[in-house]
């Protein structure tokens, strides 16, 4: 995992288990090489954090999240 700073990682989206109505809630941006996470509360900063993981490590994490 790695963190950068900025927006322009491509398309991001919410997960459809976000039900929060205010739209707070982590976003994704998968990408071939990495798999972009960031905060939604966060938008408005002009370096909005965002957290990069490896495809298999990704994978390894929502294997183990979801009880597969």
């Amino acid at each position: 995992m790695s963190t950068t700073n900025g927006r322009a990682h491509g398309e991001w989206f919410k997960s459809s288990y976000s039900g929060n109505p205010n739209g707070e809630c982590v976003e994704a941006c998968p990408q071939p090489a990495a798999i972009y996470i960031r905060d939604s509360k966060r938008l408005d900063e002009l370096d909005c954090p965002v957290l990069s993981f490896s495809p298999a490590a990704w994978s390894t994490f929502t294997a183990h999240t979801s009880g597969r």
